[in-house]
């Protein structure tokens, strides 16, 4: 008896919950065979600037994930494949080791992922297979929006104008509930890789950071739940978005929408939910709003493609005065730049894997607008270093702080001092990440270079010894 067979491919959909490349896939198939494979050029390979493509923390939230996956897989009676290697041979090898007909996957709009899906859609017709692919990663379908993709306009406010009001958000498909048909071919499920395959250390945990990330679709799910029915914290989500210290000033659902874990459109559907129990306000709008951002960058990868990873960005900006300076970067990324308020935010970073969105906002502006560096080599380390890296939303905000992306507003600059008083007035933030500040008082720790040889010495501190002398002076950014 001839079977039908697929292969579901997973890539940054590492979920059973509205995934519509496997529920393809289990109607077109008698048997599906889940594979996940870790590309060897992401987690061994070296950005432009020389960090590794995937440091520790994405790495084992994914490998995280994976686990999850494959136990989420088990109670359907299937099982996840594991390989690690190119996907385009690994999978392509498989296929034709299986006798699939086709292999199922989401499209992805990068580079790098697109080479590789290309690659093997070219190899799967050599032995008469095919892709099928699906859209995954967004909240809104492409099909649905008023405008074809490449008339997608370059301005966040005119694009929410155009969405919102016309297209709605379609529901989430159901996770499959009836357990897959058996395979008739034998195939080894093989193991999923550690962080020391990767050459990578396990961080230990660390007591400071606010939140512990844990992979997985399981994970996001008890997130989304916790922060919406359980503290009802999104309530107030527009107001306290901003906050740097402890886990509720924000959603934190990031680390699994990086990784597809949580469905953007199973957020909007419990939201929807909660409006209909609790009540709406601008709070609940904002979370909508924030998922709204993250599709505009993406249509702004589909629209303009690899712009928005060169230096000029999607404006093709020519007259670009930064430098490549590794002397600067390398201050910049382990918070010794003598600004607290930026090194303070980077040791979050350095030592968890994620930092806040203000936080993110500031040290970029500051590594491009009063460093002049290079804004690709602040986006290349956040690449490495981010648990929630996506490349359209890094690459997007990264163009829009340097001022050669979607920005209507010529020259955004912010003011570090400013800021640093707005959104750590008593400079708790601060002293969490740099304890060697801790006797200043809140009205001076901002500008800890502005304090005399008496302060410095009544503070115990001595700067250019305990704490670095400011790369550039705080007095810049007070009038």
């Amino acid at each position: 008896m001839h079977h039908k067979r697929a292969i579901v491919w997973f890539r940054q959909d590492l979920r059973l919950h509205d995934n519509e490349a496997l529920l393809d896939a289990l109607r077109s198939a008698d048997e599906i065979i889940p594979v996940y494979v870790f590309d060897e050029r992401t987690f061994l390979g070296k950005t432009g600037f020389g960090f590794p493509k995937t440091g520790a923390y994405r790495a084992k939230f994914i490998i995280e994930s994976i686990a999850d996956l494959r136990e989420n897989l088990k109670t359907l009676g299937s099982n996840l494949l594991v390989r690690v290697g190119k996907p385009e041979e690994v999978l392509f090898e498989l296929a034709r080791e299986v006798k699939s007909s086709w292999i199922f996957c989401n499209r992805e709009r990068t580079q790098e992922e697109v080479y590789v899906q290309d690659t093997l859609e070219q190899l799967l017709w050599s032995i008469g297979q095919e892709m099928r692919y699906s859209r995954g990663k967004m909240l809104y379908y492409t099909a649905d929006l008023p405008f074809p993709i490449h008339h997608t306009p370059d301005t966040f406010t005119q694009f929410r104008k155009e969405v919102e009001r016309f297209v709605a958000v379609r529901a989430p498909l159901p996770a499959p509930t009836e357990p897959f048909e058996k395979l008739t071919v034998k195939v080894e499920a093989g193991e999923i890789p550690t962080l020391s395959d990767f050459n990578l250390e396990d961080n230990k945990e660390e007591s400071r950071a606010s939140v512990t990330f844990k992979g997985g679709e399981r994970e996001g799910l008890k997130r989304l739940h916790y922060y919406l029915w359980e503290t009802k914290a999104i309530k107030t989500y527009k107001k306290t978005r901003n906050e740097l210290l402890g886990s509720d000033y924000s959603s934190k659902f990031s680390p699994w929408l990086a990784q597809g874990c949580l469905s953007p459109k199973m957020i909007y559907q419990e939201i929807k939910r909660f409006e209909e129990a609790e009540g709406s306000n601008d709070s609940t709008y904002w979370l909508f709003f924030e998922l709204m951002w993250r599709d505009f960058f993406r249509f702004m990868g589909k629209k303009h493609g690899n712009k928005i990873f060169q230096k000029g960005g999607i404006k093709g900006a020519t007259e670009t005065q930064w430098k490549n300076s590794k002397k600067l970067l390398d201050r910049w990324v382990k918070g010794e730049t003598g600004v607290p308020f930026i090194d303070a935010n980077m040791k979050e970073l350095n030592r968890t894997g994620f930092m806040s969105n203000r936080g993110r906002q500031n040290v970029a502006s500051f590594l491009v607008k009063d460093l002049n560096v290079n804004w690709q080599m602040g986006a290349e380390y956040f690449e490495s270093i981010l648990i929630d890296y996506d490349p359209c939303s890094n690459y997007g905000n990264w163009n829009y702080v340097a001022g050669v992306g979607s920005d209507p507003r010529e020259n955004r600059y912010f003011n570090i001092i400013t800021q640093a008083k707005r959104y750590d007035p008593q400079g708790e933030y601060v002293k969490r990440w740099l304890p060697v500040l801790e006797e200043i008082p809140a009205t001076k720790v901002h500008q800890p270079d502005m304090l005399s040889g008496l302060e410095q010495e009544s503070m115990h501190l001595r700067i250019g010894e305990d704490y670095p002398m400011a790369m550039v002076s705080t007095s810049k950014w007070v009038h």
